[in-house]
């Protein structure tokens, strides 16, 4: 089981501050985005790439086939902008 925590427009979206999704672990970050895609089939779109930036340990992952391993604290949010 891999644990989700969604922050921001995301956390608002989804109803909840954080996802418990069955997953084999190790996974990739496709993998999870998948699963929470389909879970979540009316904000599929807020979930895809490029719209939801991943965090992996607090630190931040653009590749889509990064590992994710039992343990790893895993964040969604939305991309940032500022001035």
């Amino acid at each position: 089981m891999i644990q989700v925590l969604l922050f921001a427009r995301l956390r608002d979206q989804l109803g909840t501050g954080a996802i418990n999704l069955t997953l084999a672990a190790p996974t990739t970050v496709q993998a999870m985005r998948l699963a929470l895609q389909q879970q979540f089939t009316e904000h599929a779109d807020s979930l895809a790439a490029g719209q939801a930036l991943v965090a992996i340990n607090q630190s931040l992952c653009n590749d889509e086939t990064m590992v994710i391993n039992s343990g790893d604290e895993v964040a969604l949010f939305p991309p940032m902008t500022g001035g």
